[in-house]
């Protein structure tokens, strides 16, 4: 299933994103879809560090869920990113992993990948990471489709970070070219293949988003040229 409040979100202008969510509320009768949207300013106050004002739109959120909704869902999804966004990762695991559990069972595909994804920032990522994957590879739906770039590169980071560098190179060479090239040119670079990592990092610098990280465009040149 997809996520139909996406379509709705700008991370770039949250004040716009919070006056779609408002619109909709003013026009929203049901309580399970309020409470859906309810959620969503909270994780709008959240991203603004104001953790608090997004914990009470939770709360106004959880006074008028039914028990196994979507709505559900999202209240402990939301609740949970408020916690580790604030310093909370022990309070946000098992939030994570019920969200998961509950949108697994309702077939809230999409949900449950984000929870899983979640998850995996403040328990076991390769379990988690790879219960996301699996999800993904057994749904048509093109928004969960949508989430194998990056999660099979945060499995690749994963492994190259714990020196599992065989696997990582395995992991990258199955993301998307656009997640691919730059994990692929620092593990190539970690197994003594230089010539093969400064190709891989001259096509990381071609799909290189306007936006990318200065630290991140020195490394990969620094990669390219010292074939």
């Amino acid at each position: 299933m997809e996520d139909r409040l996406r379509e709705l979100w700008d991370f770039a202008d949250l004040s716009a994103t919070e006056s779609r969510f408002q619109e909709l509320l003013e026009r929203t009768s049901s309580d399970d879809d309020k409470a859906e949207l309810l959620t969503q300013l909270g994780r709008i106050e959240g991203l603004r560090g104001e953790f608090g004002a997004g914990h009470e739109f939770v709360d106004q959120a959880e006074a008028m869920v039914s028990p196994d909704s979507t709505a559900r869902v999202r209240v402990l999804l939301e609740r949970g990113r408020l916690h580790r966004s604030g310093g909370d990762a022990a309070a946000a695991q098992p939030l994570f992993v019920a969200a998961f559990v509950l949108a697994k069972t309702r077939g809230d595909a999409f949900l449950a990948v984000d929870a899983a994804h979640m998850a995996a920032l403040v328990d076991d990522p390769e379990k988690w990471t790879k219960q996301g994957l699996e999800i993904v590879a057994g749904s048509d739906d093109p928004q969960v489709k949508e989430w194998f770039g990056p999660l099979q590169n945060n499995l690749g980071w994963y492994y190259f970070e714990n020196g599992r560098f065989d696997e990582a190179l395995v992991a990258f060479e199955e993301c998307p070219e656009a997640y691919a090239e730059s994990g692929k040119a620092k593990t190539l670079k970690a197994l003594g293949r230089d010539d093969e990592a400064a190709s891989a990092a001259r096509r990381a610098l071609e799909l290189l988003p306007h936006d990318s990280f200065e630290e991140w465009v020195d490394e990969m040149k620094a990669i390219a040229a010292a074939e």
